[in-house]
């Protein structure tokens, strides 16, 4: 058994490149049962969530040639980490061939887990933000915000990026670290003049309390919504959801797991057939993306463990050389 660590999956990764190998992917389907959610009480701080989330390579389906993979992924989230300077989300990736059940590899969880999502969001982008969307919005300075920025411009012709974080300093450290790698990046205080400027708002927080106004959005916005996991998370209003056209990674997750749509359907402000559509239908052209320049269109994402599965097996191919 292999083990792979973050650089060897930086270096085994490009964004356009994952970017369309989950394109394959959700086109291709994979079996992912619902992942398995834990709260894990503590009594000095607030609990911590153990996430469970197996794949594998659907044998009866075309295209498996190699064997086919079984994957599963071990994630923890802990709130307070943040203030001991450490990530809120820790995990590892166990990859093992779908006909043995051989380990083939152990994969750092927190970088693939960043590749993925950040490349998830991207792909729904690829259908649903304008074509000359330039403005880039980061909601949250936190680890994913990187992979965002660098996801989001791998799809669409991003000049600017700004960045808003709760904390100002970790803003501008996160604008920072972006234009070392050459991006034009700032941090920025004003959420709402922000949310007013932007083509793309990609917010990945844990926040309970939304974020995302909907009455600032422009018209031709595209939201993406990254962070929130459980269904007392929120990051986007009544308002936003109200005047988008919502998309969600999968209807069997976003419905029971993320709170930016279970909270409007239990409300009323969202119907089920208001989620126009997954990525599985749209990446096998089954349904439709943007269809206007002016619509807003909204992308609630928790992650899939198909996702996972085929990153893991994207790295350690091109490890296995």
């Amino acid at each position: 058994m292999r083990m792979i660590s973050a650089d060897e999956v930086d270096r085994s990764l490009t964004f356009a490149g994952l970017v369309e190998t989950l394109r394959e992917a959700f086109r291709k389907g994979a079996v992912q049962p619902v992942r398995h959610h834990h709260t894990v009480e503590r009594p000095d701080g607030a609990a911590s969530t153990l996430l469970l989330m197996p794949a594998w390579t659907d044998l009866n389906a075309a295209g498996t040639s190699d064997g086919g993979h079984i994957g599963v992924k071990i994630v923890t989230v802990s709130p307070d980490n943040n203030a001991i300077g450490k990530p809120a989300v820790m995990g590892l990736y166990l990859l093992l061939d779908a006909k043995t059940g051989e380990p083939q590899a152990l994969i750092d969880g927190q970088r693939l887990t960043q590749w993925r999502t950040a490349s998830a969001s991207a792909l729904a982008a690829s259908y649903l933000a304008r074509e000359d969307a330039s403005k880039l919005l980061v909601v949250g300075a936190g680890a994913l915000c990187p992979f965002l920025a660098k996801a989001h411009s791998a799809v669409r012709p991003i000049e600017e990026i700004r960045i808003w974080n709760r904390s100002p300093s970790n803003a501008e450290k996160a604008a920072d670290a972006l234009r070392k790698d050459g991006l034009n990046a700032t941090g920025v205080s004003d959420l709402d003049a922000a949310l007013g400027w932007a083509d793309i708002v990609s917010s990945a927080t844990i926040s309970t309390e939304p974020l995302i106004s909907g009455e600032k959005l422009r018209p031709g916005t595209h939201v993406d919504l990254v962070g929130g996991f459980t269904p007392g998370m929120r990051e986007a209003d009544d308002t936003a959801i109200a005047r988008s056209r919502v998309y969600v990674d999968t209807r069997a997750g976003a419905t029971k797991e993320a709170g930016d749509i279970v909270q409007p359907l239990q409300s009323g402000v969202l119907n089920p057939e208001d989620i126009i559509a997954d990525l599985h239908e749209l990446a096998r052209g089954e349904k439709r993306g943007r269809t206007t320049t002016e619509e807003i269109t909204l992308f609630k994402s928790v992650g899939a463990a198909l996702e996972d599965l085929a990153a893991g097996i994207a790295v350690y191919s091109k490890l296995k050389g």
